[in-house]
Formats: C-alpha cells, sequence, structure tokens
C-alpha cells in the first residue's frame, strides 16, 4: 500500500466520523430548540437525497480535479454547514425558524458527502493495482463502519452532561458556546478540519481524464447514459444489484434493531442503540476477511448475502443478551463479507468502463435511491402497526429470495459469456467512453 492511500483513509474516518457525530448534535440542537420530532428522519432523508439529486454532477466535478483536491474542497463544504449550524442564533431568524436553519444546514454537510463519495473511492482505483482493490476496499469499508460506531459514541458523549460542562466553561470556549449541542459542533467541525488537513497531504496519483462536460442538460442525459452502461454490462449489472441492496438493507436494519430491542426485549433507546454497534462491529470483522478474497473470485460470496437473509429470520427467537449479541455479530460478518468484494468488484468494472469518478456517482445513485424506497417502505409497515417480528421476517425473505435472484442471473451470464472471468483484473479505463466517441 501506498502513503497516500493511508492518507486516504485517514481523511475518509475523520470525515465518516464528524458525520455522524454531527447528526447526534443536530438532533440535540432540534431538541434544545423545541422543534418537532420529524425532523430528525428528515434530516437522514435530505442526506440520503443529496447523493440522489447530485448524481449526474458529482462523477464530471471528482474527475475534473485531482483527487485529493476534490475531497478538501467538500470537507471545507462541511465545515461551512457545522458552522452555518453553529451559527443558527446568529442570522435574525425567528426562534421558531431557527430548527428549520438546523436541517438546512445538515442539508448541506449531504451535498459536501454526496461530492466527496467519487472522489473518495475514485481514488483508490487510481493509487491502487486491480489486484489490491478489494484488500483497499476491505480497509476503507472497515473504517468507515468504525467511524460510524466511534462518531455516534462522540457525538453523545460531546451532548453528555459531564464533557458538555467541560466545554461549556473551558477559557476558550466558554465566550462563544452556549449550549452543550453549540459546544458538540463546534468540536465536530474542528475533527473536519483535520480531515480537510489529511486531504492536503493526499499526493497527486497523475491520473488525467477527459476534458468533462459542464452544461447540467448534456451532464443528465451522460449520465442517463452511464448508468446504462453499467446496468447493461454483466458483470456491472451483478455488483450493482447486490451493493444497491446491500446499503439499503443496511440503513433499514440499523432502523429496525433500534425498534426490535425496544419492542422485542424491553430496551430504552440508549441500550437497543448499542445494538447497532454490535452489528457495526461485526461488519468490520467480516470486511477484514473479505480482504484476503482475489478480486478474480468475488463472484463467489454471492451466497454469503444469502445465508445474510437466513440467519435475520433467527431474530425473532433470541431474548437473552448473548443470544442476541452473537447473533447481530454473525449478521454484521455475513454483510462485511460479501458485500467488500462486491463493492471492489463494481469499482473495477465501473473504472474499466467508465472513469473512477462517473462509475461511484452511478453506485451512490442507486444505493441512496434504494436507501430511500427501502425506509420508505419500513416506515409504512411501522404505520400500519405491524409486529415487528413479522417485520424482521419479511425483511429477511425480501433480502433472501433476491439474493437467490441474483446468484442465478449471475451464473446465467458467466455460462452466455464465458470470457467474463478473464475481464475481471483487465486493465485501462474508459472503455464504454471511447466506444460511445
Amino acid at each position: 500500500m501506498k502513503r497516500g492511500f493511508y492518507l486516504v483513509m485517514a481523511a475518509q474516518a475523520f470525515s465518516s466520523l464528524a458525520d455522524n457525530a454531527l447528526f447526534i448534535a443536530a438532533i440535540a440542537l432540534i431538541i434544545e430548540l423545541q422543534g418537532p420530532g420529524w425532523m430528525a428522519p428528515f434530516m437522514k432523508w435530505s442526506f440520503a437525497l443529496a447523493y440522489v439529486l447530485l448524481a449526474a454532477f458529482v462523477g464530471a466535478f471528482a474527475d475534473s480535479f485531482p483527487k485529493g483536491r476534490v475531497m478538501f474542497l467538500t470537507n471545507a463544504l462541511k465545515v461551512c454547514g457545522c458552522l452555518l449550524m453553529f451559527c443558527y442564533a446568529s442570522l435574525g431568524l425567528p426562534h421558531a425558524h431557527q430548527p428549520y436553519l438546523v436541517c438546512l444546514a445538515y442539508a448541506l454537510v449531504g451535498v459536501g458527502a454526496a461530492a466527496y463519495s467519487p472522489a473518495k473511492y475514485g481514488i483508490v482505483t487510481e493509487m491502487l493495482p486491480p489486484e489490491l482493490l478489494v484488500k483497499g476496499n476491505s480497509w476503507i469499508e472497515g473504517l468507515t463502519v468504525l467511524s460510524i460506531i466511534i462518531g455516534t459514541m462522540l457525538g453523545g458523549l460531546l451532548i453528555s452532561p459531564h464533557v458538555s460542562n467541560l466545554l461549556l466553561h473551558h477559557s476558550v470556549f466558554r465566550k462563544v458556546v452556549h449550549t452543550p449541542a453549540e459546544g458538540a459542533i463546534l468540536a465536530i467541525a474542528v475533527v473536519y478540519l483535520v480531515a480537510a488537513l489529511c486531504n492536503l497531504l493526499i499526493p497527486q496519483t497523475h491520473v488525467r481524464y477527459p476534458r468533462q462536460q459542464k452544461n447540467p442538460v448534456k451532464l443528465i442525459r451522460a449520465f442517463s447514459g452511464y448508468v446504462r452502461v453499467l446496468w447493461k454490462d454483466k458483470l456491472g449489472q451483478i455488483s450493482l444489484a447486490v451493493t444497491t441492496l446491500f446499503w439499503g438493507a443496511g440503513v433499514t436494519l440499523q432502523l429496525i434493531v433500534i425498534e426490535w430491542g425496544k419492542r422485542h426485549l424491553g430496551y430504552r433507546l440508549d441500550q437497543a442503540s448499542i445494538l447497532m454497534g454490535v452489528a457495526a462491529a461485526g461488519t468490520i470483522v467480516g470486511a477484514i476477511l473479505a480482504g484476503r478474497i482475489p478480486l478474480s473470485r468475488t463472484l463467489c460470496v454471492l451466497p454469503v448475502g444469502a445465508l445474510m437473509g437466513l440467519v435475520v429470520l433467527f431474530m425473532p427467537l433470541a431474548y437473552s443478551p448473548w443470544s442476541v449479541y452473537v447473533l447481530l455479530l454473525v449478521v454484521g460478518a455475513l454483510a462485511g463479507f460479501f458485500v467488500v468484494p462486491m463493492n471492489a468488484l463494481l469499482q473495477h468494472r465501473g473504472h474499466v468502463l467508465l472513469s473512477a469518478g462517473h462509475s461511484i456517482a452511478v453506485q451512490n445513485f442507486n444505493e441512496q435511491i434504494n436507501i430511500l424506497v427501502m425506509v420508505a417502505v419500513y416506515t409504512l409497515l411501522l404505520w400500519l402497526k405491524l409486529p415487528i417480528n413479522l417485520i424482521i421476517v419479511l425483511f429477511g425473505l425480501i433480502v433472501f429470495v433476491l439474493m437467490l435472484i441474483f446468484m442465478a442471473w449471475s451464473r446465467r451470464n458467466m455460462k452466455a459469456c464465458p470470457e467474463l472471468q478473464r475481464e475481471i483484473g483487465m486493465s485501462g479505463h474508459g472503455q464504454a467512453l471511447d466506444r460511445q466517441d
């Protein structure tokens, strides 16, 4: 691994950590401002929506400049969103409108995250040869999941009475910080600045792409073509379908686990939140183990995804703490073990057919749409007052059946085109773009 890759990992870890900590701090600020309860899930939606709405543009942006610089600029945008949230009371808005400014500020952070993602994943394909992509992705995904755990804990820690009291009475902060949420937000801005500093230290890869289109209408039309390219490619369509399912299912499972903890196990909200960390810890283990799988063998992990769907079906049978923790660790490990190789295959195939930035933008577009859809369906099932264990069974069966379909789809593709196996690991990029030209 090159030194620059470790700087990319550090920048990603700090940036993702701050994203998750800021979400907790933003909820705390909305509570302090007595905002409506629907604003917390709305912030999550606005964050994911930025990926969908900007998908046609962020790939071209990432491929127009050195990706280290793009990562720096997008982290700077996150800092601006963080500071806008901090200045909620200084812009002259009525008190009733200030919670809406908090949501707007977090949406701005989502814009930065949406533009950051193609550069983050794209630079990995530029720095590492194909045979190291799975290993590199295992580190990136493992660090991302770890940053989610630590970021959520950091957000809660910063607004806790003990830490917030220290911030409120510190000689540096007490003149500008007046509430626990304000202290947390200001501290999180410092974390974003550390991530930006790591971005500045990333060396240039000297990979250059053709001049990117700037006309919005043409960008949208071109992006539609990129989506079709990956969905029509017999390797790209399988990896794209699997990763799209995984990320939609992963976000939905986080919400399910919290509700399951409260209804099925009788846990308080803070206790149920720990269950998310247990599953995420399993994902880290699975991601690390997946680093041993060569890129040429990535399709062999598809049955692991189906197995994850089956293991989820055992959740309604678990009551004792040890059985709950073991079950969630296994679910997380299976998820990490099968998604990391498929993610690497998708990035490699997208890089070969399109470019690093455009392929990641297509991936984000599909994944975030699925997140919005699956979370909406889950919310509908809760609104219909279905028992949480029935929702879990439906969720597990859907994942299992879809993975069986994807496995059959993959076998059919490989049987129809045996040369596909030789194309896994090939070098080059932009082949589909060259054919279009």
